[in-house]
């Protein structure tokens, strides 16, 4: 394959996952566009510059974050292409030193997470109130971060924990009954809240239509309006890339591609995220993508 001399360099955030692994190391290659991978350890300390600085020209984003980007005019477009998806119930921990805990338990409580708008944190709460008796209302909500879109504002019934707080020592001491700590928790007294949580997480997705989104691509506007070319081989790239990961890709497979593939949870993503007063209306799917996007992987 010859190389172009006017190859498209691509700034770009994205993290270190096993689905794009051939992408960054570049085994998966392309003629018309050159990735350009600033280092950031984590790849969701680059999104408010995404979405307040406009920083990147493609990128992961979180998906709750690209709906109020998307609310407020940020300049990007969604690509049908999840880079990041995983059951969510594992992450919501309590502390087992201060006794037994089932979900419902929660009402009447303190519950901590990192921030409002964290994607796990919508995904989480609306499974939780959805199947396991939890009432939201009744549930104070601690916070450790701002959103990563500026112009939003958490609801007055959010509460924000002083700056020298950290999650886990605030379970630990009591100070929340239980949070959202993530793939793997701190400390061995911390428990899942949803017991045996894989399991949960699986028939989640085998009743919903599969497996709950995270991070999904994002492209400038102004590359989608004056090379849809470039576009298309952004996805073509991710997608290859995720096929040369030989990890487990069937039915539920978190790492989904094309509009149909991805609506049923987008879908539920959008409901949970107007019933959470994420963003001012609900979203049809269809309108998160346009002339170019929708048309990729159909």
């Amino acid at each position: 394959m010859l190389t172009r001399p006017d190859k498209v360099k691509l700034h770009t955030l994205l993290g270190n996952y096993a689905n794009v692994t051939a992408l960054k190391d570049g085994r998966v290659k392309s003629d018309l566009i050159e990735f350009d991978f600033p280092d950031y350890p984590v790849a969701n300390r680059g999104f408010k510059p995404l979405v307040r600085e406009h920083k990147f020209d493609v990128g992961e984003l979180a998906i709750v974050t690209f709906l109020q980007a998307k609310a407020y005019g940020a300049p990007y477009s969604l690509l049908p292409c999840t880079v990041v998806g995983r059951g969510q119930l594992h992450t919501v921990g309590y502390n087992s030193e201060r006794g037994t805990m089932k979900p419902s338990d929660l009402n009447g409580r303190k519950f901590g997470v990192r921030s409002y708008t964290q994607t796990t944190g919508i995904w989480v709460r609306g499974i939780l109130a959805d199947d396991y008796g939890v009432d939201w209302g009744k549930v104070q909500i601690i916070t450790m971060e701002d959103p990563h879109v500026a112009q939003y504002k958490d609801p007055a019934f959010v509460t924000r924990a002083p700056e020298s707080k950290q999650l886990p020592q605030m379970l630990i001491d009591g100070e929340v009954d239980a949070a959202l700590l993530g793939d793997k928790f701190p400390d061995p007294p911390f428990k899942t809240l949803v017991p045996d949580a894989e399991a949960a997480n699986k028939a989640w997705a085998e009743k919903n239509g599969g497996v709950p989104i995270n991070h999904m691509v994002v492209v400038r506007d102004s590359i989608v309006q004056s090379r849809p070319d470039v576009v298309q081989e952004i996805f073509r790239v991710f997608r290859e890339a995720r096929q040369a990961d030989k990890a487990s890709q069937g039915a539920l497979d978190p790492y989904r591609f094309g509009v149909e593939a991805n609506r049923k949870a987008l879908e539920k993503i959008i409901d949970y995220s107007v019933k959470q007063q994420m963003i001012p209306r609900k979203f049809t799917v269809d309108e998160l993508f346009n002339d170019v996007t929708r048309k990729l992987g159909a």
